[in-house]
């Protein structure tokens, strides 16, 4: 019986020691940026391309700017209240510095060395440039600085253990950044970068597993909103086939569709992609017309 105790706990031991080993947040080591001039324009299309303002704005107030967080995110883990992303010193990320930023993004760890959960975009954000990044962190700088800390993630155990992100992290996060297809023209490769970069179209139109990460059999192919109270569409060839390249311009220019107007958090994300560069939606469109089709879950049936 002693034994057996013994056993245990040394197992139990050395299960924890693996765990914590296994979880250490990552990061990106200082002095590996080199010095640079930001490009503040590029800066801002990144923040529209990933419409930072839509989880990041304070709510209840019109300037998309003013980067106070607290949006309340609901899903079937709890609900995640975003950060002040503002150039507050203390409140925001005034004092962080690029390699706190670059880290954030493509690590998904904090300046003080925590993990960031995943509900925060990481594990698309991997695949932008680090000079992207950079640009964007330049741009984010120049915005208001907004006074106040957002209140804690209200979430179920065990994923209120934050180090238990690590786990996800490894079954998740490859730490590989884009890399363009040879095979592909310059514009499909610019559209392929920002939808699966910065606009991480597929956090919401893809079905999630069990651990809330993207099934990639099914990318692109609809399913449940992260709160599970609503439906998002289908947006492969399988669905919009008959949408033309020149469809989806005018999709993200306008949130006019071939059927109806866009509304709600899609009329949020074309706020922002309404600024980037012609160009730029030109290129989304091109990628997202050439996507194949692919089978998703079936939506729940409508109430008769």
């Amino acid at each position: 019986m002693l034994r057996r105790l013994v056993t245990l706990l040394l197992v139990a031991g050395l299960g924890g020691i693996a765990f914590w080993v296994f979880t250490i947040p990552q990061t990106v080591p200082a002095g590996t940026l080199m010095p640079r001039t930001p490009d503040i324009a590029n800066g801002k299309s990144m923040f529209h391309a990933g419409g930072c303002s839509g989880c990041h704005a304070t709510p209840d107030q019109p300037d998309r700017t003013r980067l106070g967080g607290g949006l309340a995110l609901k899903s079937i883990f709890g609900t995640f209240y975003p950060t002040n992303i503002s150039a507050h010193p203390t409140d925001g990320i005034g004092a962080w510095s690029e390699t706190d930023f670059v880290t954030a993004m493509h690590k998904g760890t904090s300046p003080d060395g925590r993990h960031y959960y995943p509900a925060f975009p990481f594990a698309f954000y991997q695949r932008m440039t680090v000079d992207d990044l950079r640009d964007l962190f330049a741009y984010l700088t120049t915005l208001p600085a907004v006074a106040g800390r957002t209140r804690d993630h209200e979430l179920v155990f065990p994923i209120n253990i934050r180090r238990g992100a690590g786990i996800w992290k490894l079954l998740f996060l490859d730490g590989e950044p884009f890399r363009p297809d040879p095979s592909r023209l310059a514009q499909w490769n610019r559209g392929a970068y920002l939808v699966n970069g910065p606009a991480h179209c597929a956090l919401c139109h893809s079905p999630r597993n069990f651990l809330g990460a993207v099934v990639e059999s099914q990318r692109f192919a609809g399913g449940p909103d992260p709160s599970g109270k609503s439906w998002i569409p289908n947006i492969t060839q399988k669905a919009l086939g008959s949408w033309s390249e020149q469809d989806f311009i005018r999709m993200l220019e306008t949130g006019e569709t071939p059927d109806d107007q866009l509304s709600g958090e899609m009329a949020e994300v074309v706020r922002d992609t309404a600024q980037l560069a012609a160009a730029d939606r030109a290129a989304m469109a091109v990628y997202l017309k050439s996507l194949p089709p692919v089978d998703g879950p079936s939506p729940p049936a409508r109430p008769q």
